[in-house]
């Protein structure tokens, strides 16, 4: 019975940490976007990538819930400890992404148009550990 609540936990945590982060993320961004659209409306373009680049660890957590909502039954602790550890990973890791592309937005708006391509660049450093806590996370589910 344990090992069933937390397996059910752990899928509600990935879930629910992932898409927390991903909120925080893309608010983040998108209060700066904002702030540039009142300076240089005609980079909202540029603007709505950066923003948007956050909600992809939302996606990485609903990827993992998926993958691992057949497992509880018989891997119920497996799944928790998975579940955290990917939720807490794609969580802060869209928080810190979102700081980075709110920076950029920052950047372009006063008028540093080169920002936006080294904006990207450095955007995908946080995003390259949400999605090793995502493989690390389909692996454990193909191998049970």
């Amino acid at each position: 019975m344990l090992n069933l609540v937390l397996g059910y936990l752990g899928l509600g945590l990935v879930l629910a940490l992932a898409g927390i982060g991903s909120s925080i993320g893309t608010t983040l961004a998108g209060n700066a976007a904002e702030g540039g659209l009142k300076k240089r409306p005609e980079k909202s373009g540029n603007y709505m990538v950066l923003s948007a680049l956050p909600a992809t660890q939302g996606i990485y957590g609903f990827v993992a819930f998926f993958m691992m909502m057949n497992k509880v039954a018989e891997s119920g602790a497996l799944v928790f400890g998975i579940g955290v550890s990917v939720g807490l990973v794609c969580m802060l890791s869209a928080i810190r992404q979102g700081q980075v592309c709110a920076n950029g937005i920052v950047g372009v708006s006063q008028g540093h148009d080169n920002v936006f391509t080294q904006t990207l660049i450095y955007a995908a450093l946080p995003e390259f550990y949400a999605i090793l806590g995502l493989v690390g996370a389909v692996m454990a589910a193909l191998m049970l």
